[in-house]
């Protein structure tokens, strides 16, 4: 919101004695009196800034001190009511180059233009003693009013997971987090939170200007096995596996010198896709994978929305990366399959786990429900689909088996008693940053899923990077993903359909 404050400022060609005046402004607006001397005692400058944003106090007091050259004008600020429940989403007003107030960073960069709508212009000519030539043509334009943006974020939900996740990287000594939420109906952004997150009305005290950014929609990270269920549907669309396909798992897949392992190390011999999930093998989803081949595998990818921007409306989106799919080599293509040697954007993988959730269709995600214009017109952001990317048909089948994962599988922890939840853990590990490799010991642990199965009102990914109480995303991010199921599936109220 904006409130309305007090520009203070200076009139120096009224101004009868600067030193008086700086000494009697000093401690009220907080700056001494050697800095403001200089600026007072110019004798023809009409305005000089001495203090924005003053309170309606420090005004009052500077008023009551009735000194000569001394003005006052009204200033709206940018407000941010609930601190800790959205920095990154909101972004925040600040300044450019040139000293002009700018919206920076995520939706108040990118919908700047919108928010500030176009000031007034006022042109006439003065005599040589600045007063206006009353016979002289004039040209005035009115201001126009800046838009209002309304949010699809639902503020009870935004709280809820901001508390959750806070707790989630505290309790795990992690470095950072993320909860997003949508409706994969329609691709509105029910929340999205991460964490450390920053104070937009104190955003000039934060020293590492990196916070500034979104990691929703820019912290492209190796997603690890959530890319499972996406590798398996696109071969099961493509006709090439069923839940029940079988094959005999050996523990490890070979390409030349490289050796490729699950990751518990074990041989669990003949088994089938809807165990490979349950059971998080990389061998399987690598068998899923060689069914349909490198290219065509990289083009489900590719529809699956990876490699491309979501186009949400928010500053700073990242594109990810698919460039070790152009290799020839089959080992880029394995890695790939379980989320390894290529990078997407948490925004993406909602989206694609979003597509799972709706029946195959891809929702455009979308953070703004309605524009408001100073005219009173509005506008609404209708729900946009992007492409079928597999059939209800496939989606159906991989719902089932992403069912028996939190049932019998690694995402126990994300299940909700009653209510049949589709999900699927995802441990990854942190690529190097000084060269080719990953860091040892550092993880990346998420978990993402929808429920109810038969009539998802949610799509939710959970991410806790660098996690040290321990690597696996079944105790890191499953539990955050089941205690926020829990809450939303009651604030729907959605009846349980099992008992």
């Amino acid at each position: 919101t904006n409130q309305q404050l007090t520009l203070i400022y200076a009139d120096t060609r009224a101004i009868d004695d600067p030193a008086k005046t700086a000494a009697a402004l000093s401690p009220l607006i907080s700056r001494p009196p050697e800095e403001l001397l200089p600026i007072l005692s110019k004798k023809t400058d009409p305005y000089e800034p001495l203090m924005h944003y003053a309170s309606d106090a420090v005004a009052d007091q500077v008023r009551a001190l009735k000194l000569p050259g001394i003005a006052f004008a009204p200033e709206k600020s940018r407000v941010y009511p609930e601190a800790g429940s959205g920095g990154h989403l909101l972004g925040f007003l600040g300044w450019d180059d040139s000293g002009a107030r700018k919206g920076r960073y995520g939706l108040e960069g990118k919908w700047d233009s919108e928010l500030a709508g176009v000031p007034g212009v006022l042109r006439a000519e003065k005599d040589s003693g600045g007063r206006w030539i009353t016979v002289t043509d004039r040209e005035f334009v009115p201001a126009k009013d800046g838009d209002t943006i309304v949010l699809t974020i639902d503020r009870t939900i935004q709280y809820f997971a901001c508390q959750k996740i806070k707790e989630a990287v505290r309790a795990n000594g992690a470095a950072s987090g993320q909860v997003l939420i949508m409706d994969p109906k329609t691709g509105a952004i029910l929340a999205m939170c991460s964490v450390p997150d920053y104070d937009p009305n104190t955003y000039n005290e934060v020293r590492d200007i990196n916070v500034f950014s979104n990691p929703s929609v820019s912290g492209a990270w190796e997603p690890g096995s959530i890319m499972k269920a996406i590798t398996l549907a696109a071969s099961m669309n493509e006709g090439k596996i069923g839940p029940r396909t079988t094959y005999t798992d050996e523990g490890f897949v070979k390409y030349g010198p490289y050796t490729v392992k699950n990751s518990d190390g074990k041989a669990h011999g003949v088994v089938d896709m809807t165990t490979v999930l349950e059971q998080s093998l990389n061998t399987g989803a690598i068998f899923a994978q060689e069914r349909i081949g490198s290219d065509r595998f990289r083009d489900y990818l590719k529809n699956f929305g990876f490699s491309e921007p979501t186009g949400i409306e928010i500053s700073g989106e990242s594109r990810g990366d698919l460039s070790s799919l152009d290799k020839t080599s089959q080992i880029f293509a394995a890695t790939a399959s379980y989320g390894q040697g290529i990078a997407v954007t948490p925004i993406q993988m909602l989206q694609a786990w979003g597509a799972l959730a709706n029946g195959g269709l891809m929702m455009k995600p979308h953070v703004v429900a309605e524009v408001r214009s100073s005219d009173g017109t509005a506008k609404s952001v209708e729900p946009a689909a992007v492409r079928q990317v597999v059939s209800e048909r496939t989606a159906t089948l991989i719902g089932g088996m992403l069912v028996s994962v939190v049932e019998n599988g690694h995402g126990k922890k994300a299940g909700v008693a009653g209510y049949r939840v589709a999900g699927k853990t995802g441990t990854a590990q942190i690529a190097r940053s000084d060269g080719p490799g990953y860091e040892a010991n550092a993880t990346i642990g998420s978990f993402a899923g929808y429920a109810p199965v038969d009539d998802p009102k949610f799509v939710m990914l959970v991410r806790i990077d660098r996690p040290q109480t321990t690597s696996f995303a079944e105790t890191t991010a499953a539990p955050v993903f089941g205690e926020m199921a829990a809450f939303l599936l009651q604030y729907f109220g959605v009846p349980p359909g099992r008992r």
